[in-house]
């Protein structure tokens, strides 16, 4: 069972570090307008379905979109530990 646990904890750390990346394209591209093109409509439906309950809450402060940001923090310094420690208790901890 801790077997299956630990593959499931390091898929789940793989698709957030994964997610994170799309983010990080995502941002480039939309200041980048010349890198846009089909493609990106594809990158839109996985990160803006996220994005939209944060602005609900977050609005635009100013013309500038922190939704982005509070994201990227929120996977980065809540949910990456999170999983880590998960892993550590499932993987790697001796009983």
């Amino acid at each position: 069972m801790n077997a299956l646990l630990c593959q499931i904890d390091r898929l789940a750390n793989f698709l957030v570090l994964l997610y994170t990346g799309v983010l990080i394209v995502y941002a480039v591209i939309s200041w980048i307008p010349d890198l846009r093109g089909k493609w990106t409509e594809y990158l839109a439906m996985l990160v803006e379905p996220v994005l939209q309950p944060i602005r609900r809450v977050i609005p635009p402060i100013g013309g500038l979109d922190i939704a982005f940001l509070v994201l990227l923090v929120l996977l980065q310094i809540v949910i990456r530990p999170a999983l880590s420690q998960i892993a550590y208790n499932t993987c790697y901890r001796l009983f």
